[in-house]
């Protein structure tokens, strides 16, 4: 078949012996480029904000504040824990005010609604990021069918085979073209995706360790001696002595 004789370099430079340029690889990629275009716009529209995110995040971080937080509450200085946890940007000092201050009504389920809402935070365009490193080798491989359909089109269109050399090689580079750049979205998009992910995964160790603190700190408030004798004085006091 001609196609055996032709080497990969031929089917990817103009009829001068020049390199393609971009312009011209998405031309001879033809409409399956477009897909492959608007996925490569959205991976690195989602990467680029979700890495502005997370430098943000990790900029607004305070560990001292939390841990200077769950020390007042250890200290029953609950006021004073609320106060300072106001003043942070620190997503873990957030949860911890929100749940402190309904602490009265479901400290743990309200430490639960403000870690979800922060994981949540995180885990923004997670999905489209996914969607576009999935796809992307798909589109791709669709790109590589409707090529070699076209190359066996030209090839059993009953005339001369030379003359249908230009339709042979252009099929041929489409279903390179719509590889190569399928494949290069999705390891591209690999990066980031992973990144991303292994930050999450930290987020919700630190907010998992914070509400491990709290838990251990209010067991502890509640089984003190002093606690104790709070809760047992007013039944003796109640207590009617015997006459």
């Amino acid at each position: 078949m001609i196609t055996a004789h032709m080497h990969l370099a031929i089917l990817l430079t103009n009829t001068d012996g020049s390199e393609m340029t971009a312009m011209e690889l998405f031309k001879h990629g033809r409409g399956i480029m477009w897909p492959i275009l608007l996925l490569s716009f959205i991976m690195i529209t989602v990467a680029v904000e979700r890495m502005i995110f997370l430098i943000r995040e990790n900029s607004r971080r305070q560990p001292s504040v939390v841990n200077k937080m769950l020390e007042k509450v250890e200290a029953n200085d609950i006021d004073g824990a609320l106060e300072l946890g106001k003043k942070s940007n620190d997503y873990v000092a957030r949860i911890l005010v929100y749940a402190i201050s309904h602490k009265e009504h479901s400290l743990g389920n309200a430490f639960t609604r403000a870690a979800n809402q922060e994981m949540q935070r995180f885990s923004q365009g997670l999905p489209a990021l996914d969607t576009c490193i999935t796809a992307a080798p798909l589109l791709g491989l669709l790109g590589t069918v409707t090529g070699m359909m076209g190359t066996f089109a030209a090839l059993n269109g009953g005339g001369d085979i030379g003359a249908a050399t230009g339709a042979i090689t252009g099929g041929v580079a489409e279903a390179l073209i719509a590889t190569m750049c399928g494949l290069g979205i999705a390891i591209t998009g690999l990066l980031p995706y992973n990144i991303l992910n292994a930050r999450v995964e930290e987020a919700r160790h630190e907010v998992e360790d914070a509400s491990n603190s709290l838990e251990i700190i209010i067991n502890k408030s509640v089984n003190t001696p002093s606690h104790f004798r709070s809760v047992s004085s007013p039944a003796q006091s109640t207590t009617t002595p015997a006459q």
